[in-house]
């Protein structure tokens, strides 16, 4: 792959995308996770900076790091997009004098940094989702033996992540199997109550055949009856004593999703000067649902509209909840103005038959599209014409209900 280029982008950037999508990260919560290998890191390479950053469509994301505090870059002023077109380590011994990097900020003022190396984040698929990078204000060099050093601790890095994605899926496995279960104690208790009813009314009948045997067996399968609907009935009223639960670690409601959405994305509408706004249907806003691909998909959707939206426009999110007979929907509308997205690019988006390796913002929604294909969610398009573009994403979610 050709590094001499600017901005340039790896081969299978759609199925890259797509594999550090299914990672579901999110990308503020993992310091504690990795801040130790970056410490680590610096401590080998002698260098005063070490940074582990993860790399999506349009943003370097900081996860971790030691010597200097930062939480994102565009990733077309990063130099981790360099890194991650190959599997080997990608190293500039002076950046101030190498044409691609010389009038960065962070090169051509303070820190004035002049040596970076980094190391592709490779995961078990073959795809490089990241890069473990060592950044200094002097110039380097790192040895080749602890370059071996530096790769292990890469592997380590998605290593935790990828154990990381397997303990999530068990956790929302329990948040399921919660939802279940309350979903059980009411279906159970209808039934029982019916039952009993029934019971009540064959009782009370005057019948002058009436057998006492029968009797007795009514008797038991009453008592029965209402010593499970006790049970069912404490364990709901326990509930609603309590209040209604909290979202958990690997849970949002629509109060939590837009602080974290707010969180990671008005960093980016404020390099453009846009005005970003997220607003909830106050209705059930804090109903709790699994965090699982959500994240990730309006997150990503959020950033690339933001991407193509002219500077000192705005982006308008509006998130609520559809209750249908038998799923419920997390539904995001997402609308700006100013936009430069066209007819032509929003057919490309939905032609099955496009090459899935193409550049441009066609791409990185096709990967949104596809994500939620494989949650089973929808996402549609509309041209505004004068008022610019709406997106409309359904997502199917479980809802903890009241």
């Amino acid at each position: 792959m050709e590094t001499s280029v600017l901005n340039p982008v790896p081969e299978k950037e759609l199925e890259r995308i797509l594999e550090l999508s299914a990672f579901d990260l999110d990308y503020s919560g993992l310091d504690p996770l990795l801040k130790d290998l970056a410490k680590l890191a610096a401590k080998i390479a002698e260098t005063e900076i070490c940074l582990i950053n993860l790399i999506d469509s349009f943003t370097q994301w900081t996860v971790a790091s030691y010597g200097l505090y930062i939480e994102q870059m565009p990733r077309k002023e990063g130099i981790c997009q360099y890194t991650i077109l190959s599997e080997q380590a990608f190293e500039v011994q002076d950046l101030s004098t190498d044409k691609r990097f010389r009038e960065r900020k962070y090169v051509a003022y303070p820190p004035r940094l002049k040596y970076y190396f980094g190391i592709p984040l490779i995961t078990s698929k073959g795809f490089k989702i990241g890069t473990l990078c060592m950044l200094d204000a002097n110039s380097k060099r790192i040895t080749k033996e602890k370059a071996e050093l530096l790769k292990i601790i890469s592997s380590e890095i998605v290593e935790r992540l990828e154990t990381r994605k397997k303990v999530e899926k068990l956790q929302s496995g329990l948040i399921a199997g919660y939802n279940f279960k309350r979903k059980l104690n009411h279906d159970i208790r209808g039934p029982i109550g019916g039952i009993l009813g029934l019971i009540q009314l064959i009782k009370d009948q005057d019948l002058e055949k009436q057998v006492g045997e029968i009797v007795r067996y009514l008797d038991l399968i009453e008592k029965a009856g209402n010593n499970l609907l006790d049970i069912t009935n404490e364990r709901l009223s326990s509930e609603k004593q309590n209040g209604e639960r909290k979202p958990g670690e690997q849970e949002f409601n629509l109060l939590t999703l837009k602080e974290k959405l707010k969180e990671l994305y008005e960093p980016q509408a404020q390099i453009k000067d846009i005005d970003l706004t997220i607003a909830n249907h106050q209705q059930c806003e804090d109903l709790p649902f699994p965090k699982s691909k959500v994240l990730q998909i309006a997150g990503n959707l959020i950033s690339n509209v933001i991407q193509f939206t002219l500077e000192g426009e705005m982006v308008m999110v509006r998130q609520e909840y559809k209750c249908a007979s038998k799923s419920n929907y997390l539904l995001l509308t997402i609308k700006n103005t100013g936009s430069k997205l066209t007819n032509d690019q929003i057919g490309q988006i939905f032609n099955n038959n496009q090459d899935l390796n193409q550049k441009g913002i066609a791409l990185n929604l096709q990967a949104i599209r596809l994500l939620l294909k494989k949650a089973g969610g929808t996402l549609s398009i509309s041209d505004e014409g004068d008022r610019g573009n709406r997106f409309d994403i359904e997502l199917p979610v479980m809802l903890t209900k009241k």
